[in-house]
């Protein structure tokens, strides 16, 4: 049964919406109901550019939006006809969704957008089946009346028809056929206890008449009395189930099984089109000369080779930042872009490029020698990668871009040799330094620097970085360098306070975009003031405890929550206080304008003016010069939060005015309560990127829900940067476990004494699988050879795999053992990969299917061999936090399949820690053992790797805290 909403034009013409179906899964009114606030949000947006969504002409028949004024609302309406004189324009428009014909004027009408396009019109049109109209016919001549068949209905009768729907509390039918352009219903009104036939109603009033294809009769050609009638139902007769059981849906219906996203502004988009007030699209742009947005990649400023490079890479719209930042950069300002695009390295390439190659001012100094520009990266894999990106860009030829990566080997950058014509160098600060050191003349010609990742590159090599920008101001600021451009560009997704001091000493006509709201507070230096609530709700007396109903100055004070009825509790009690105070949330979009006219007006010294909203009316509010928000809720994605703060922008710093103070009148108020743990370590790491003192209660509460997350991994691996080195490169984000597990974590391995190990696997030069050697046994030895014995003669293929199970594979000569870990969702084709692990070799690969062998079953008595070996006491140099492939690749040939001897100190699960490892070698013909080479000391050689020497020592503080390593026996030496 279909329950409807239901506009009535006749019995024969009634426009329905179906607001339950037992056809469809989803709940079809809160579909629409979604659909409708985003019209209002999206069309009463008053950051929304009018002229791009009002139409310039009309067509009738097609669809648009047009304003109700009846239920104040934006609705989706097809244009039926037009009337123009001198004076007006109005469209007789029908509302798809309500069944309703509306005149509007043309200032009323707006372009849809195709998002809104993805539900099907609600209203349809539908008529009672089975019965026809009758009409009362009175002759003059004859003193009697009758009632006779009709081709239209009377008034009467659509009138009583009327106060049926009016007086019902539930309007149901019955889907019977679908015609042309309307479907034949029975339809059912439940007014109190009982059930109508509203069918039935209109012929037991004789409004109406069985038609014969009802096969329920016709008129009586003696008295015109219907000849079967029932007005009161109290349930649906048998007749009608079985109609219901044969109902089939229109196919308009089959859309709503599975609609499209109504989301016109995206959280994820970052491509906003340039407009005259960049801080209306959420963008910060802060500069000392007049910068114009372009809007696309036809009128960027870049030249037409690398408008081809990009376009070739797809990178056919421009980001927000692109918008505003390529301009700058392209005229040679000094840049500073904040943006979520700025890990693709085009983004800052392709307008600095072109200024660079288009510059002639720099033809009188090719002569010498040395980079012009010099990019740097925070790690070797940044520097590989966009010197792969310059690489596409075709720019060779002309600036002969080159890397440099150098280790701490005391001459190896005295040795280091400029390829010739080099005008680009890419390294990282810290190879720069050891350059500087060495080859300070070599960048006497710089006159760009371009910092890649410039947070990362402050927080890694603060110092290095300090001498850098101390180098480059030296060489750039003499008078024989007053006619050549000085250019630094910074690059990065966080605001840092090195950037503050950045800007302030070697920026004198900055250009700053930022397009990430939450950094652009960090840079405005908004005051992070918050209140820790302890309870679970949030009392109002917190609230009205950091409101200052009598300030010295103008106040304009946001308050932002999550719900209407959040905002009228909080609008009736700030109201009860005589506060100046405003309203509005999704139900009250048409107040808009007047909301933002009021809030223009208040400007005056000791005025307060308080507005209470939620976060998807604050999008379209356009408010920029709030002085205050306190955050009552917190927002539901983390974008929102920045948002709010962005409220904020006109009274946020502006380091491009250098007459300006660094203070900022902006304060964000966060009420924190125990509903926020979800929220809290994302919190508690923006606060402490401010200079916001954290009260230890709210430190107590971090302390509590990092411990809960912590409980919450105890399944996962233990994190393999901890293990390696002794901490993790990024706890905050990184999903292993941090914490010894006396389950997971307890070791069968040595964790001390003399073994002897097997490497077979590099994983990293500090990080092995391999086997542990040992005298006394001989099973491994002995099911080697007997799988290369009962391989030689057969090799059956394995037909049937089952994820866990064991298997062969072939390597050369070799024969190795692995357990299959993952299966394709789609495996039944011919050839596929399957993902596998070596038991005995502690390597993880994907092998083809077809090269699966049966293993039998007297292979699989052996345990799994492969044990993990870590070198303690290394680390990578230059805070990088991966190994060089250099220094993998050298550790690998030196030690792959040889047997070392090894002091064991620590084990943890299936993982032994050695410090050191040695390569032990016997003198032929002679008892004597000397040292080949220790394998810590292999790594120091190549330059990329340094002492860690509290590696181990942190490992057994976490061990002995959770009680978890219980292996602690000597082991005697073999061998």
């Amino acid at each position: 049964c279909h329950r409807l909403s239901v506009d009535l034009q006749s019995p024969s013409c009634l426009w329905c919406r179906v607001i339950q179906d037992p056809g469809i899964d989803t709940e079809t009114a809160e579909l629409y109901s979604k659909l409708q606030a985003q019209m209002n949000l999206f069309y009463n947006d008053l950051t929304k550019d009018r002229s791009r969504l009002s139409p310039t002409s009309f067509e009738e028949e097609e669809v648009y939006v047009v304003y109700w004024e009846e239920s104040k609302s934006w609705c989706r309406a097809v244009v039926k006809s037009i009337t123009v004189d001198s004076v007006t324009f109005l469209a007789c428009c029908f509302l798809v969704d309500y069944g309703e014909r509306i005149v509007v004027s043309s200032d009323k009408i707006r372009l849809i957008v195709p998002d809104f396009l993805q539900l099907p019109f609600w209203a349809q049109k539908f008529h009672l089946s089975g019965i026809k109209p009758t009409t009362l016919r009175v002759p003059f001549l004859e003193e009697k009346a009758e009632l006779i068949p009709s081709n239209q209905w009377d008034i009467s009768a659509t009138v009583y028809l009327h106060s049926l729907l009016k007086a019902s509390v539930l309007v149901e039918a019955v889907l019977l056929e679908s015609e042309s352009d309307s479907t034949a219903i029975e339809l059912y009104l439940s007014t109190g206890d009982f059930k109508i036939c509203v069918n039935d109603e209109l012929v037991s009033k004789k409004f109406a008449y069985y038609s014969e294809e009802s096969g329920r009769g016709g008129l009586d050609a003696w008295g015109r009395i219907p000849i079967k009638f029932c007005s009161v139902l109290t349930q649906i007769d048998s007749e009608s189930l079985n109609k219901l059981e044969a109902v089939k849906l229109p196919p308009i219906f089959l859309e709503w099984l599975n609609p499209g996203p109504v989301n016109p502004d995206r959280e994820d988009s970052d491509e906003v089109a340039p407009r005259c007030d960049p801080c209306l699209s959420g963008v910060l742009v802060h500069s000392f000369l007049p910068v114009e947005g372009c809007c696309s990649l036809e009128d960027a400023p870049i030249n037409d080779s690398l408008r081809r490079v990009l376009l070739k890479k797809r990178y056919c719209s421009l980001s927000a930042a692109d918008c505003y930042s390529w301009p700058a950069v392209a005229q040679g300002n000094s840049t500073v872009i904040i943006s979520h695009s700025s890990d693709q390295p085009l983004s800052f390439l392709a307008p600095l490029l072109s200024h660079v190659l288009q510059n002639s001012l720099y033809t009188a100094r090719m002569s010498s020698s040395g980079p012009m520009v010099l990019l740097l990266c925070p790690g070797w894999e940044r520097v590989q990668m966009v010197f792969s990106m310059l690489e596409e860009t075709r720019v060779s030829e002309s600036l002969r871009p080159a890397t440099a990566l150098l280790g701490v080997g005391k001459d190896e950058a005295k040795n280091f040799k400029l390829p010739k014509n080099c005008r680009m160098l890419v390294t990282t600060p810290f190879t720069a330094v050891r350059l500087l050191s060495c080859h300070c003349r070599l960048f006497q010609r710089l006159y760009h620097l371009v910092l890649d990742e410039a947070d990362q590159l402050f927080d890694r090599a603060p110092d290095q970085m300090t001498t850098i920008l101390q180098h480059f101001h030296k060489v750039t600021s003499g008078e024989e360098k007053a006619l050549f451009p000085q250019q630094l560009v910074c690059v990065a997704k966080r605001w840092s306070p090195h950037m503050e001091a950045m800007v302030a000493a070697y920026m004198p006509y900055p250009s700053i975009v930022i397009t990430i709201p939450e950094e652009a507070g960090l840079y405005g230096n908004v005051q992070q003031v918050r209140q820790f609530c302890g309870h679970f709700f949030i009392s109002i007396q917190a609230l009205l405890g950091v409101l200052d109903f009598s300030p010295l100055n103008c106040q304009k004070t946001l308050i932002i929550a999550n719900s209407a009825q959040d905002v009228e509790y909080i609008y009736e009690v700030i109201h009860s206080k005589s506060a100046f105070c405003l309203k509005t949330h999704e139900d009250l979009t048409h107040q808009f304008a007047s909301v933002a006219q009021q809030w223009s007006k208040v400007t005056g010294p000791g005025s307060h003016l308080i507005l209470v909203t939620t976060d998807e009316c604050l999008k379209c509010l356009g408010i920029t010069d709030a002085t205050c928000v306190i955050h009552y809720e917190f927002p539901m994605a983390p974008k929102g939060f920045g948002r709010r703060l962005f409220c904020m922008f006109k009274n946020f710093r502006n380091l491009s005015q250098q007459t300006q103070s660094s203070s900022c009148a902006a304060r964000s108020v966060l009420l924190i309560s125990e509903k926020n743990s979800r929220h809290i370590i994302g919190v508690m790491r923006y606060l402490r990127r401010t200079d916001a003192l954290l009260p230890p209660e709210l430190l107590a509460f971090e302390r509590g829900v990092l411990k809960a997350r912590d409980e919450q991994k105890t399944s996962r691996p233990l994190c393999s940067y901890l293990k390696s080195f002794g901490v993790c490169r990024d706890s905050s984000v990184c999903p292993d476990r941090h914490t010894f597990s006396p389950q997971l974590d307890r070791s069968a391995l040595p964790a001390a004494g003399i073994i002897e190990v097997l490497p077979l696997f590099i994983k990293s030069a500090s990080v092995f699988g391999g086997r542990l050697i040992r005298k006394e046994d001989r099973e491994f030895d002995e099911m080697v050879s007997g799988m290369a014995s009962y391989y030689s003669d057969k090799k059956p293929e394995a037909r049937e795999l089952q994820e866990g199970g064991l298997y062969a594979v072939q390597e050369d000569d070799t024969f190795h053992r692995v357990k299959i870990l993952s299966l394709p969702e789609n495996g039944k084709s011919q050839f596929f990969c399957v993902y596998v692990r070596f038991i005995d070799v502690g390597r993880e690969k994907e092998v083809k299917s077809y090269q699966m062998l049966k293993l039998p079953e007297s292979f699989h008595s052996l345990p799994e061999q492969a044990v993990e070996i870590t070198v303690c006491g290394v680390k990578p140099a230059d805070a990088e936090t991966d190994w060089h492939p250099k220094v993998i690749r050298t550790i690998s040939q030196k030690i792959r399949g040889l047997q070392h001897r090894a002091r064991a100190v620590l084990s943890v699960g299936n993982t032994v820690f050695v410090d050191p490892m040695v390569r032990v070698t016997q003198v032929p013909g002679m008892k004597t053992l000397i040292n080949e080479y220790n394998v810590q000391s292999e790594i120091l050689k190549t330059g990329m790797g340094i002492r860690n020497p509290d590696h181990l020592d942190l490992l057994k503080a976490l061990c002995q805290k959770e009680k978890a390593c219980s292996h602690t026996g000597e082991v005697p030496p073999s061998g």
